[in-house]
């Protein structure tokens, strides 16, 4: 689309800076002709040629300066504004002769005679500064279709990268669960059919709400709750759960899945590795803009340290630097026995009529 005759506003601007032209070529050019016969002479032909060399914006999309075509471009453009040195003194000379009929004085039509070579090179020079400007403009909007499509592709990488760090995390949580069920089967068949069962609700669960970019704290807390019920199944009275969500924040978004690494590495690297267990403590609240979850759990000092704990805090880490672009909303720490680990985000409250459909398909 033409960049001026498509947007008024632009238009506007642009004849406005060509009656300042005008104004210069009455102040310039005038003769011996009165101050209000050159302005009537030179404004009404300036206006007209303003529109004519609209048509500059279309020769330069034909033949675009680049460093293989300038020997096209150069003669095309130096042809078009001979051309258009032309049109502009057939308009000067039609217009002085309408002026002479309509009673003006005849110096205008001895000035534009006299004139006519110095007016052939200002509308060559005009046109051509025109075209110097549809040049820019071009520049200007390749620049920003170039940028566009830099953003364009920055997002579907991002969106690239939080799937693939999704699909490494998903296989990372089921084998480990596999491998809970799998030694129940010797030691406790009907536990492990009942852990079959959760594992199954829970894998349901997920695929219902994973497909979505974001969910509740509540469904978040709740998949983690189906989580650590699986869990329980192997563990027993060794795995007790503590929890505090504020009000207000239960129904903040949240990626889905966030809270499951945390709660697996709690249970696998953490109670289970002691013999009396213990327990999870999850902690929401809200502080200004800014929703912490917290979780903290038990540990052996001395345990055998394996990559599993820091694999998915570091998958974690990724996907939220990604999709918020902090870098520290993420922040682990191991004390006196306690693994301490605090995800802060931004506090997006989920839309109202969204939040009570959800509540509604929930209960």
């Amino acid at each position: 689309m033409h960049p001026l005759l498509g947007n008024p506003r632009r238009l506007a601007i642009y004849l406005l800076a060509w009656l300042l032209v005008a104004l210069l070529l009455t102040v310039g050019l005038r003769g011996q002709i009165d101050w209000v016969t050159a302005a009537l002479f030179f404004i009404p032909v300036s206006l007209v040629f303003a529109l004519i060399t609209q048509s500059a914006w279309y020769v330069c999309r034909v033949f675009p300066i680049a460093s293989s075509r300038w020997w096209v471009a150069g003669p095309a453009q130096i042809a078009a504004g001979a051309i258009a040195g032309v049109v502009w003194i057939v308009i000067a000379g039609g217009w002085s002769r309408a002026l002479e009929n309509m009673g003006a004085d005849v110096d205008v039509r001895l000035t534009f005679l006299a004139q006519r070579p110095l007016l052939l090179v200002v509308g060559a020079l005009l046109y051509w500064l025109v075209t110097v400007f549809f040049y820019l403009v071009t520049a200007f909007e390749a620049s920003k279709d170039a940028e566009r499509t830099n953003v364009e592709l920055g997002l579907l990488a991002r969106e690239a990268e939080l799937k693939a760090l999704r699909a490494q995390l998903d296989p990372h949580f089921i084998f480990n669960s596999l491998h809970s069920i799998s030694a129940l089967t010797a030691t406790d068949p009907a536990a492990a059919r009942r852990m079959c069962l959760l594992l199954a609700d829970f894998l349901r669960e997920t695929l219902r709400l994973g497909g979505n970019e974001q969910i509740s704290l509540a469904e978040e807390l709740a998949l983690a709750d189906r989580f650590l019920a699986i869990e329980q199944v192997r563990l027993g009275s060794r795995l007790t759960i503590a929890r505090e969500a504020d009000p207000q924040v239960v129904n903040c978004l949240v990626p889905p899945l966030l809270l499951q690494p945390l709660v697996e590495n709690a249970v696998n690297h953490g109670v289970a590795q002691l013999v009396e267990g213990g327990t999870i403590r999850m902690v929401a609240n809200r502080t200004g803009s800014t929703l912490t979850i917290t979780l903290e759990n038990p540990c052996d000092p001395d345990r055998a340290r394996t990559r599993g704990v820091g694999l998915g805090l570091e998958l974690l880490r990724k996907r939220l630097t990604n999709q918020y672009g902090a870098s520290d909303a993420v922040y682990a720490q191991e004390q006196d026995g306690q693994f301490r680990v605090e995800v802060r985000i931004p506090a997006v409250p989920a839309p109202a009529k969204a939040a009570a459909a959800k509540a509604e398909a929930s209960a």
